[in-house]
């Protein structure tokens, strides 16, 4: 295979491991890289679903004991079982609403007005919740979250769909707003995004199947290894980052990549749309 084309998809890996689990919005990111790369055709599309599955492996190798022990008590631990229901009802909302939206979405969501909107009022949500001063935290681990609580954050990460949203800051700030801390939130969605991205990544690679080929595995591959490490780096930063520091910085970047949307639209350099 040709070795600037595993560079590229090497390139790919990098962006989508470092803004999968920020609140910026690793869609954006990634059609803004692949537009500049020249590596934006239908298979890139599935590329760029599928190496989602090595930023996901990194959640799940730094959250191993967390998880490998739920798994390991779902017998004898009604708190394992929660925190199994819980993320399995958080993800249902997404599962559901993707799979019936999945279309409309594509159709009429990918374009530079809605995915730069989107930077920028997320950015402004930002900045609002982080200066309420009162803001209430009821829930202070993701073990003390009520199926409800699981079920709303659900709803809310169906935000994410939304291009340049970010499923991360959906449901990060959104759980902050409905009560969780700052840590519970975020280790709550990186645990909705395992189902989640998974399900989305399989599906992508099933639907699209047809433009596939055995050729194509050192291309994919090259993406998750890149994938996986840039996000474990990243998700690992993140933890000790959210422990001193609030999502400010990422709402002025937002905002500044919101604007880069519009000039590299306007100006025809890159084509934000399907």
């Amino acid at each position: 295979m040709d070795l600037i084309l595993l560079v590229k998809a090497a390139v790919m890996g990098i962006v989508e491991g470092l803004t999968e689990f920020l609140p910026v919005s690793s869609t954006g990111h990634l059609i803004l890289t692949g537009s500049l790369l020249g590596f934006s055709d239908d298979k890139s599309k599935v590329f760029d679903i599928a190496i989602q599955t090595g930023a996901i492996l990194a959640v799940v190798i730094v959250y191993w004991h967390r998880l490998s022990g739920a798994v390991a008590h779902l017998s004898d631990s009604a708190a394992a079982r929660r925190f199994v229901l819980n993320v399995g009802i958080g993800f249902l909302p997404a599962a559901v609403i993707g799979l019936l939206a999945y279309k409309t979405i594509k159709a009429h969501l990918f374009n530079a007005p809605v995915v730069a909107a989107a930077f920028v009022v997320g950015a402004l949500i930002i900045l609002w919740v982080e200066r309420k001063a009162t803001l209430k935290v009821r829930i202070q681990e993701v073990d003390d979250m009520s199926p409800l609580d699981a079920l709303k954050v659900g709803f809310v990460q169906c935000l994410g769909m939304i291009p340049g949203t970010s499923r991360s800051g959906a449901t990060i700030i959104g759980g902050m707003l409905l009560g969780l801390s700052r840590k519970a939130a975020t280790d709550f969605s990186f645990f909705l995004a395992i189902p989640t991205l998974m399900g989305a990544g399989a599906y992508s690679l099933w639907k699209e199947r047809a433009l596939l080929s055995v050729a194509d595995i050192p291309l994919f591959g090259v993406g998750l290894l890149f994938s996986f490490v840039s996000a474990w780096l990243c998700v690992r930063w993140l933890l000790r980052y959210i422990s001193t520091h609030s999502f400010v910085a990422f709402a002025w970047y937002r905002i500044a990549f919101g604007i880069v949307v519009l000039v590299t639209a306007y100006t025809g350099l890159v084509t934000w749309a399907d």
